[in-house]
């Protein structure tokens, strides 16, 4: 069993959520780490105190739509991140957790990680692509086809995509279709603050990890669980 935490949307207010943190092997924040997107400063903060946490064995973040830095200079940003040691940031990439034994005997007990922050169209925030064209297809065709959890910015269509007070859907069709092709384990995103919460469909389970409600106030407690990684089955904390 793993201790696993996930967080997402904390827009500069990373603090109010950590003493909801107990610790584990796994923590990992969904996107918007920022306000604007523009403040080096606002990066630098959230990179700090991300990189201080020292009660998990791995931390992994992926950028949004507020985080627009990683996208208008991700050479620069990429390189301040090499600074901090213990946090991995993904883009559009993999990451592997192995517990395969000093002989790779059981590669089946390694938990492979995508994180990528695209999501559709939304006025002219960061990472976003025109909705059901062919450039998002191509980012979640990129989705290994193996993939245990899969960390986006935005969510499927169809799964806590309600913002709040509406009645309407707003996740990513193509994403959906990929994410149900493939299967993952664990979905974890964010993006709809309105649409915190967990389901789980019988083979994977959709985490919107958003701390914060739709007027940015510290809200909702990041989920805290252990995770059987062959069953899939989980126990909260």
């Amino acid at each position: 069993m793993l201790k696993v935490s996930l967080i997402s949307d904390t827009h500069t207010k990373h603090h109010s959520c950590e003493n909801d943190l107990p610790g584990g092997d796994l923590l990992i924040h969904a996107g918007d780490f920022m306000n604007t997107g523009y403040s080096i400063n606002e990066a630098y903060e959230f990179f700090h105190w991300f990189d201080s946490i020292d009660n998990y064995d791995t931390k992994i973040f992926i950028a949004g739509n507020h985080d627009r830095l990683m996208e208008n200079d991700p050479e620069k940003m990429t390189g301040i991140l090499t600074g901090y040691k213990t946090i991995e940031y993904l883009q559009d990439e993999e990451c592997v957790l192995y517990f395969d034994g000093p002989n790779g005997d059981f590669p089946e007990d390694n938990i492979r990680i995508y994180g990528s922050p695209w999501q559709p169209e939304f006025y002219n925030w960061a990472f976003n692509l025109p909705r059901n064209g062919e450039e998002m297809k191509a980012k979640w065709d990129a989705i290994p086809s193996n993939t245990d959890i899969l960390v986006t910015h935005g969510p499927p269509f169809g799964y806590q995509d309600i913002p709040g007070g509406q009645s309407i859907r707003v996740g990513c069709e193509m994403l959906r279709y990929r994410v149900d092709e493939i299967k993952p384990k664990i979905h974890v995103f964010g993006h709809i603050h309105g649409g915190n919460g967990h389901y789980y469909n019988g083979h994977t389970h959709f985490f919107n990890a958003s701390v914060l409600n739709e007027r940015y106030s510290y809200t909702n407690l990041p989920f805290n669980f252990e995770w059987d990684q062959t069953t899939n089955e989980i126990k909260w904390l």
